[in-house]
């Protein structure tokens, strides 16, 4: 399955780096740009889940980098674990105050990495409490059966077996689409839950 999403323009820079000379500058992440998107389908069958859960070993990580956080979204399915290296020549104190999963994982510096646990379902909004310009997104679904699309938009789904699947497309600046998809026992399917341009 493939689509083509629209990219945006880079935002300004932060003029506060976090202490006197630590830094340059931070900066503002591009917004709108495909690869920020989620690509999932509504259910998958048990078997199916087992299978992807089975082939997924890392655990994702949701870095401080640049004064940003790289990347800036992150997808996982619920009850697994992100890492938030800090990978800046300063402190940082990354938390949510999201009703999904609230955190706050104090100051630490640069080589140290805190780990969470998501065990519930939506949208977590991550936050520094020391830069205002920093913030990522980590989407928790119910199951493994999602994609991140590549910076051309292109994407391409876990195999699933056939049926008829509602695909959803998840973008932090521009909301959710979604699409009816019917997959047939054999061959492929392309679909395109595109935004406005």
């Amino acid at each position: 399955m493939r689509s083509f999403l629209s990219s945006a323009q880079a935002a300004g820079a932060n003029a506060y780096p976090g202490s006197a000379g630590s830094m340059p500058c931070g900066h503002e992440p591009q917004r709108g740009l495909a690869s920020d998107a989620v690509i999932y389908v509504d259910h998958v069958p048990a078997s199916t889940e087992s299978v992807l859960a089975a082939s997924t070993d890392e655990t994702p990580q949701l870095a401080q980098k640049g004064q940003m956080f790289v990347p800036r979204v992150v997808a996982i399915a619920v009850n697994s674990n992100v890492e938030f290296p800090n990978q800046d020549p300063i402190y940082h104190n990354v938390f949510s105050l999201s009703p999904t999963r609230r955190f706050d994982l104090g100051k630490y510096r640069r080589g140290n990495s805190r780990t969470v646990n998501f065990p519930k379902l939506g949208l977590v909004n991550v936050y520094c409490d020391i830069h205002s310009n920093m913030e990522a997104f980590i989407l928790v679904l119910p199951h493994h059966a999602f994609t991140r699309p590549k910076a051309s938009g292109e994407f391409r789904l876990p195999d699933l077996p056939a049926g008829t699947y509602v695909v959803h497309a998840w973008h932090p600046d521009l909301g959710e689409q979604t699409i009816s998809v019917e997959v047939p026992e054999v061959g492929l399917v392309a679909a395109d839950p595109s935004y406005p341009r």
